[in-house]
């Protein structure tokens, strides 16, 4: 039963591992790609880290998997919002698709500064100012 639960794991982790590849190969542009890569290629290492930690069944090789997941869950979505931002404020392209884009307005292109919450509510808060009669 255990060997089946492994062999689970480790396929369940290779398939999401290629669909986090063929996620970076089919999405149009660099923020769905980060998410692809995010979220696949992680789960991907925890099911195989996970099959490891089975396999060996070792305090050592098990407290060394259970680190490397660990590792993963902290520094993934971290570098992946980092990359993804960087791209954003060197102008990589959004996809033609997009429905939203929250951080435009709070961004300054010429600056690269951002501007807080509270700016921008109360930039929204704001009287519309008279236009000058002519």
């Amino acid at each position: 039963m255990i060997e089946f639960i492994k062999g689970t794991f480790i396929i369940a982790g290779a398939l999401l591992m290629l669909l986090a590849s063929l996620g970076i190969l089919r999405l149009p542009d660099l923020l769905t790609r980060m998410h692809a890569t995010t979220k696949a290629a992680a789960l991907g290492v925890i099911l195989i880290m996970l099959a490891v930690a089975m396999h060996f069944a070792e305090v050592g090789v098990t407290a060394r998997a259970v680190a490397i997941i660990i590792f993963i869950l902290m520094t993934a979505p971290v570098a992946a919002h980092v990359i993804g931002r960087a791209g954003y404020f060197v102008g990589s392209k959004l996809w033609s698709g997009t429905v939203k884009d929250e951080l435009r307005p709070n961004y300054d292109p010429l600056t690269h500064e951002l501007k807080s919450g509270r700016e921008t509510e109360a930039n929204a808060r704001r009287e519309p100012k008279e236009s000058d009669p002519s």
